[in-house]
């Protein structure tokens, strides 16, 4: 496994000051602003609609949207959602980002080059800062595995140390992606040098029938991979050989952010997506001989959705 380090336990961790971009929303097609802002302590992860004057927490348990993008929501408000999260997630995740504050106006997380490379050059800017609260992991203890009836199946198991190993198989037939495999132990250092900049991909085949349901309407060749059968339409071609692998493995760190915390143990996956990723999260977490948590709990254990979304000073 390629960049070891263990989870870093100690006290909380947010952005030092507030930082934003624009960009296209991937399936709406909108233009929208973002702008992450340090948390509140204890307060997660918060994605707070600026146009709705909602905030909705960044948890498993919100996911109300796993086709093509992990979606998140309010329970009963169909309107309060935000979706394509996984990308931003994964950066904050990486980074070691605890608490933070993403307001949006608009209804996605903008898709930007289709990586996660540009929000963690919006972290790095910003800077990260400790403050109130103590770090806690979720320990995994028992191995627990979904797995749906196309054969597709995830699993976390136990792997005695205080870090995440992930190891991902796809498979996409006669196209130039292929069979690929990936397998890494996630650091902040690895993660920058072998994920954070695998592009989001789709099949040229699949475009029209997206669009018509009313998806990938910002996509285009400057934020998606497009394949063709055995041809990349890009002009610049791959970034890497398996981007498309590196790229599946960098939804599986976003997804498994949702836990609140980072995860110790070992995840597994074959044609893993965000679907499987949420109920294998779900799974988990319902099931409290399966997990534990390790290092300092936090400051404030309240629903987020209850704390205020001001940007603390």
């Amino acid at each position: 496994m390629d960049g070891f380090a263990p989870l870093t336990l100690g006290r909380r961790r947010r952005l030092a000051t507030s930082i934003g971009c624009q960009g296209i929303g991937l399936h709406s097609g909108q233009n929208i602003s973002l702008t992450l802002n340090p948390g509140a302590p204890g307060s997660g992860i918060i994605f707070h609609r600026t146009d709705l004057g909602v905030s909705i927490p960044a948890r498993h348990d919100h996911v109300v949207e796993t086709r093509l993008c992990t979606g998140l929501g309010l329970p009963n408000d169909r309107s309060a959602r935000v979706g394509t999260v996984e990308h931003v997630m994964a950066a904050l995740a990486a980074a070691g980002v605890d608490d933070a504050v993403v307001e949006l106006d608009g209804p996605e997380v903008p898709i930007l080059d289709g990586s996660a490379d540009p929000f963690l050059f919006l972290i790095d800017c910003a800077g990260i800062t400790e403050h109130l609260g103590a770090r806690r992991t979720i320990e995994v203890l028992k191995t627990v595995r979904v797995q749906d009836d196309q054969g597709a199946w995830a699993e976390l198991s136990p792997s005695g140390e205080m870090a995440l190993d992930a190891e991902l198989t796809i498979e996409f037939g006669d196209t130039a992606i292929g069979t690929q495999s990936f397998a890494l132990r996630i650091s902040t250092d690895s993660f920058r040098s072998e994920l954070a900049n695998a592009r989001t991909f789709t099949l040229a085949e699949d475009i029209s029938r997206l669009r018509s349901v009313g998806l990938a309407r910002g996509g285009s060749l400057a934020n998606a991979v497009v394949v063709d059968g055995m041809s990349i339409l890009n002009p610049g071609g791959l970034r890497r050989p398996d981007e498309f692998v590196r790229h599946k493995l960098l939804d599986v760190v976003g997804d498994l952010a949702l836990a609140g915390s980072p995860i110790a143990g070992r995840f597994t996956g074959f044609r893993s997506g965000h679907a499987l990723n949420n109920m294998l999260l779900r799974k988990l977490l319902a099931d409290r001989s399966a997990w534990r948590y390790s290092g300092g709990h936090s400051l404030v254990d309240a629903d987020p959705v209850r704390q205020s979304v001001a940007v603390a000073a």
